[in-house]
C-alpha cells in the first residue's frame, strides 16, 4: 500500500463524537464538530454528524466548499472571522459565521441581500485568550449595531480559550461569559440561539459539576479526533486516541558508528554528531520529514528512538534488528502533527470503518443552498 499514508478509522470518530454529544447533552450543551484539522474531509465530517454533532465548524472557505461539493447539507459555521474578499462565498456556503468586525458584518449583510437571504452572525467576545474577540465592555454596543444591519441576524455570541494566550476556561471565567450573554439578551432583545463557550479545552469544565449558566454549545475538534484534552494533553476517559495513524516507509536501515572527528579536515564534517562513540545501533531513515509534518508531534513505537529530522527525512534508532528497507512504522500524532499531515500533498488518506449510509454527491454551493431553503 502507498506510503506515507494516514489510516483514518471512522468508527472511532463516530464513537468519540457520540460519547461527547451524549455526555454534554445532559448539561444542555450541543456540539459543533470542527473539521479544520482534517481539511474539511467529507467522510470524516459525515462521521461526526452521524455521531450527533448539530453542525460543522470550519475556518477556511476552501474546506467549506469541499464539504458542500461533496454533498454535505448540514449547517456549517465559519469559525474564523471572514475575510472581506470572501464575503460572497461565506454567505453562499455558510449558515453562520463568527465575527469581530462591523465592517465585515456590513459586507456580509450586503452579500446576503444580493442573494435574498439572511446570514447568521455570532459575535466573538474577548475573554482573556487575546486572539479574536470584541472587548466585553464594547459587546453590547456592537450587538446593537449588528441588529441594525440589513441582511444579517444576530444568532449568538462565542468565546475562545487556551489557544493563543493560554487562558484556561475555569468556572469563574465561564460564569463571567454567561453573565455577558444574559446582558446582551436583555439589552438587544435577541433570542441568542447560540452561546458557544469555547473548544475542547472547555471539556473539564463542561463535564464537571459546575453550573453551565447560559452556555449551550462547544466547538470540538481535538477531543473528537484524538480523544485528548488540549491543555494537559491527557486522554479523556471513554474516548479513542488512535482514530488516526501515520504509516511511514523505511528507506534506509544501517548500523552506523559515530565517526572520529580527527579523521575529517572539513569543519562541517568534523562537527557531525551521529551518536555516542563506540555505540552500534540500527539507524532507520523514514520517508517523511519537516515538510510533511510537525515532527515534534509524533509518538514513536516502543523500542524506537528519535534521532533527528530534515525536510525530507526522519532518522530513528531502533533495537528492532528485523526492520528492513521497505518496512513500515506506525506513528501516532498530536493535533499539530495531524493538521500538517492532513494538509500535506504527499500523504495519502486511507479511510476505514465507513459503515454510514451516506454517499457523497457532487453539488455546487448554490445547488445546496437552494435545497436547504
Amino acid at each position: 500500500m502507498i506510503t506515507p499514508r494516514i489510516e483514518v478509522d471512522l468508527g472511532k470518530i463516530r464513537h468519540n463524537t457520540r460519547f461527547l454529544v451524549d455526555h454534554l447533552k445532559s448539561q444542555g450543551i450541543s456540539v459543533t464538530a470542527v473539521t479544520k484539522a482534517v481539511c474539511g474531509h467529507p467522510e470524516i465530517a459525515q462521521a461526526m454528524l452521524d455521531g450527533g454533532a448539530i453542525e460543522l465548524g470550519e475556518s477556511r472557505m476552501r474546506n467549506v466548499e469541499r464539504l458542500r461539493k461533496a454533498g454535505i447539507t448540514a449547517p456549517i459555521a465559519l469559525i474564523r472571522t471572514p475575510m472581506l474578499s470572501q464575503v460572497d462565498q461565506v454567505v453562499q456556503c455558510c449558515d453562520t459565521s463568527y465575527n469581530t468586525e462591523i465592517a465585515v458584518i456590513t459586507r456580509l449583510g450586503d452579500a446576503a441581500l444580493r442573494k435574498k437571504s439572511v446570514h447568521g452572525i455570532i459575535l466573538m467576545v474577548e475573554m482573556g485568550d487575546m486572539r479574536d474577540g470584541i472587548m466585553p465592555e464594547n459587546i453590547e454596543a456592537v450587538a446593537a449595531q449588528v441588529n441594525a444591519i440589513p441582511g444579517v441576524a444576530l444568532k449568538g455570541i462565542g468565546a475562545n480559550y487556551a489557544c493563543l494566550g493560554g487562558a484556561v476556561p475555569d468556572a469563574a471565567k465561564m460564569a463571567a461569559f454567561s453573565t455577558i450573554a444574559r446582558e446582551i439578551k436583555g439589552a438587544s432583545g435577541s433570542s441568542m440561539e447560540t452561546v458557544s463557550g469555547g473548544n475542547s479545552a472547555n471539556l473539564p469544565w463542561a463535564l464537571g459539576h459546575h453550573p453551565k449558566g447560559c452556555i449551550n454549545n462547544l466547538r470540538l475538534g481535538e477531543a473528537i479526533l484524538l480523544g485528548v484534552e488540549p491543555v494537559s494533553g491527557s486522554h479523556i476517559d471513554g474516548l479513542c486516541t488512535d482514530a488516526f495513524t501515520l504509516i511511514a516507509e523505511v528507506i534506509e536501515a544501517k548500523v552506523k558508528t559515530a565517526p572520529s572527528s580527527a579523521s575529517f579536515t572539513d569543519p562541517a564534517l568534523a562537527a557531525l554528531q551521529l551518536g555516542p562513540e563506540n555505540v552500534r545501533s540500527v539507524r532507520l531513515i523514514i520517508a517523511v520529514g519537516k515538510q510533511d509534518i510537525d515532527i515534534s508531534g509524533l509518538t514513536l513505537p516502543k523500542g524506537v528512538t528519535f534521532l533527528g529530522a530534515t525536510s525530507d527525512h526522519m532518522v530513528v534508532g531502533t533495537v528492532r534488528s528485523h526492520t528492513r528497507v521497505g518496512g513500515e512504522l506506525r506513528l501516532q500524532m498530536n493535533y499539530s502533527a495531524l493538521m500538517r499531515a492532513m494538509a500535506a500533498p504527499d500523504i495519502t488518506n486511507v479511510i476505514k470503518g465507513n459503515t454510514s449510509p451516506w454517499k457523497p454527491e457532487s453539488r455546487s454551493c448554490d445547488d445546496l443552498r437552494s435545497a436547504l431553503v
